[in-house]
């Protein structure tokens, strides 16, 4: 590896997280191990975590937290929660076992001031050198895109809900 890479995805709109599983079935691909982390989808079933459990002695998938946070009764939970997802991340990064980590929803944390940013970026900085790593979620903060070396944004044209059409298997979940 020349260089590992921070890397934010965010956005208004739809295929963050999915751009973020197509990175890691193309790591997997090429036979390298990735550390997929969701912090906030919760129990929610969705197509995606049946698809990767093909992949499961090359891709470590854990999905942290308990839903959509910001529809919470209990924010000090969703904290502590929170802290320790951030934790595995960073145990995930420091372990030099995966040639990508993504983190997929972590904005959240940071815009809702689960987690302090600049603690993150400062650990973030300190192992991206030798880690990919790739960070999804609405809400990026300035601060993190100024340190990722690759940001793409994500956002709406147009989209079937506007016209009343419901989330649908196989494309949105």
């Amino acid at each position: 590896m020349a260089k590992g890479l921070l890397m934010v995805m965010t956005g208004e709109g739809k295929g963050k997280t999915t751009s973020a599983l197509g990175m890691a079935l193309r790591t997997a691909g090429h036979g390298l191990r990735v550390c997929f982390i969701q912090f906030i989808k919760g129990s929610w079933r969705y197509g995606e975590l049946e698809a990767i459990k093909r992949f499961d002695d090359l891709i470590d998938f854990h999905v942290m937290g308990r839903g959509f946070t910001w529809k919470s009764e209990n924010l000090e939970e969703d904290a502590r929660l929170a802290r320790e997802g951030w934790s595995k991340a960073c145990g995930a990064i420091e372990s030099g076992r995966y040639h990508l980590v993504v983190l997929d929803e972590f904005t959240y944390l940071l815009h809702y001031n689960m987690l302090e940013l600049p603690a993150c970026l400062e650990f973030l900085k300190e192992h991206c050198p030798q880690q990919h790593v790739l960070i999804t979620g609405r809400y990026a903060p300035d601060a993190l895109m100024a340190a990722a070396d690759l940001v793409t944004e994500m956002r709406v044209i147009k989209h079937p809900l506007k016209s009343g059409v419901k989330a649908q298997k196989g494309i949105e979940f």
